[in-house]
C-alpha cells in the first residue's frame, strides 16, 4: 500500500472469521464495500485518491481476496456493522458496487445512524424481483461454480461484470478484464467447497427486504451505473434515484459494471463532487 499518513492494514476477527482491511488518510470516515466479482482491490483507482480528502476504509468481505470464509448462512451487513465497531468508525460516507451496495442499503435500514451518505455504484437491490430467466452466460456461470471448473467461471465473470453485453472483445479494457478475473477466481477458490453445492455464498436475507423500504431512507444517496451496464443494473438505479427522496443518478457512459475502473478520474470527480456538495 502507498505509504500515506494513518496507513495501517490488519485482520479484524468478526464472526468466526478473519476480515482483512486497509486504512489510509485522514479526516471524516469513507468506507469502501466491493462487487461480488472483485475484491477491494476494485478500489485501487480510489483508494489513495480518496485518502488525500478522507479516512478511507476498504476490506474483503468474508470470502474474497484475504478475508477467511465458515461454512452456513451469514449476514454481511452483520460484518460490516461488527468491523466497523472493531475499528470504531461510528459513522461514514459509503461507496459500494453492485452486490456491495445491496449490503451497505440493507445496513443503512438497519443502522441509518451509521450512515453520512450512500453511492451506490452498479447498485443491486435485496427484494428485487428479476424478470424472465438469466441471461445464457449467467446460466454458464452458475454450471461452471458448481462443476468446480472455476478457470472458466473467472472468465466468464470478467466477460459479463467487465466487459457487458453491449460491446465485443476488441472493445473492453483488457486491464479492467483481467484484474476482475483475477479476483473472481481469487475468491472462488476460497468459497469451492460451498459453491459446488450451492453456487453462491448462503446470506441471511434483510425482512422485510430494501425494496419494501426504500421510501424510509432519508440519506443523501447517489447512484452510478455505466451506460454498457445490463439493462436491469440501470433499472435499478432509476428505481433508487426515483424511490428515495432527494437521490441523485448518474450515468458514466462508454463504461460496463466497474465503472469505477474502468473510468477512475470520471468516477472520482463525480463522488467527490457529491460529498462536497453535502
Amino acid at each position: 500500500m502507498t505509504d500515506i499518513k494513518g496507513s495501517k492494514s490488519g485482520y479484524a476477527e468478526i464472526e468466526g472469521v478473519r476480515l482483512f482491511y486497509e486504512i489510509a488518510g485522514q479526516g471524516s470516515d469513507l468506507v469502501l464495500v466491493h462487487a461480488g466479482c472483485a475484491d477491494r482491490r476494485m478500489w485501487d483507482g480510489q483508494f489513495i485518491a480518496f485518502a488525500q480528502h478522507y479516512r478511507v476504509l476498504r476490506y474483503d468481505m468474508r470470502g474474497y481476496g484475504k478475508s477467511t470464509l465458515t461454512g452456513g448462512p451469514f449476514s454481511n451487513r452483520q460484518d460490516l456493522y461488527r468491523l466497523l465497531e472493531v475499528l470504531d468508525i461510528p459513522k461514514a460516507y459509503f461507496v459500494s458496487c453492485s452486490i456491495g451496495s445491496q449490503t451497505v442499503l440493507d445496513f443503512a435500514l438497519e443502522h441509518p445512524e451509521n450512515i453520512a451518505s450512500l453511492t451506490m455504484v452498479s447498485p443491486a437491490v435485496s427484494g428485487y424481483e428479476y424478470k424472465g430467466p438469466p441471461p445464457q452466460p449467467v446460466m454458464d456461470l452458475i454450471a461452471a461454480r458448481q462443476s468446480g471448473n472455476l478457470e472458466q467461471a473467472a472468465e466468464l465473470q470478467a466477460q459479463i461484470w467487465a466487459d457487458g453485453f453491449k460491446r465485443n472483445s476488441d472493445q473492453v479494457n483488457a486491464q479492467v478484464h483481467e484484474l476482475v478475473r483475477q479476483m473472481s477466481l481469487d475468491a472462488l477458490n476460497l468459497q469451492a467447497d460451498i459453491i459446488r453445492e450451492t453456487a453462491f455464498l448462503l446470506e441471511e436475507p434483510l425482512s422485510p427486504p430494501a425494496m419494501q423500504r426504500l421510501e424510509h431512507v432519508t440519506i443523501p444517496t447517489l447512484t452510478i451505473a455505466g451506460d454498457l451496464d445490463d439493462n436491469t443494473v440501470l433499472a435499478i438505479a432509476d428505481l433508487l434515484a426515483t424511490r428515495i427522496s432527494g437521490a441523485q443518478k448518474t450515468i458514466i457512459h462508454g463504461t460496463a459494471h466497474m465503472a469505477n475502473m474502468e473510468k477512475p478520474d470520471k468516477f472520482n470527480q463525480i463522488v467527490l463532487e457529491f460529498l462536497e456538495r453535502i
